[in-house]
């Protein structure tokens, strides 16, 4: 197996509710990923200049601070394009929204199982 195989995708979860963060990285670990967390979007910009090796990032819309998950997911679209997008919430239904292209809406709460398979076809994209 050669180097590239080895290594795990890298998801960034970005959920301001403590269980939900664990619900949700705890899927991502599950579906064979390593993931990374974000207590909101302006901390998940900062962890996104820091690194290189982000490939899908999972978010929810609902958010304190400078940027809910949708335009932090409009960011990420713009400044790092390669990035899959997961949008999920517990409040707005995916068909009114205005996703980003290549992003798919999950609503709250969400099965483990579609996630999960959600992810390995991004994972298999790259």
């Amino acid at each position: 197996m050669g180097r590239a195989q080895q290594e795990k995708i890298i998801v960034l979860v970005v959920e301001d509710d403590p269980m939900q963060r664990m619900m949700a990285v705890d899927i991502v670990e599950e579906a064979g990923f390593t993931a990374i967390e974000a207590a909101n979007a302006d901390e998940a910009v900062l962890i996104l200049e820091m690194r290189d090796d982000i490939r899908i990032m999972f978010t929810d819309i609902d958010m304190p601070g400078t940027m809910d998950g949708l335009l932090l997911a409009s960011v990420v679209r713009d400044r790092w394009p390669p990035i899959e997008i997961i949008i999920t919430s517990g409040k707005e239904g995916g068909s009114e929204l205005q996703l980003p292209e290549r992003s798919v809406f999950f609503p709250k709460p969400y099965d483990p199982e579609h996630l999960c398979s959600t992810l390995a076809d991004f994972g298999e994209s790259h």
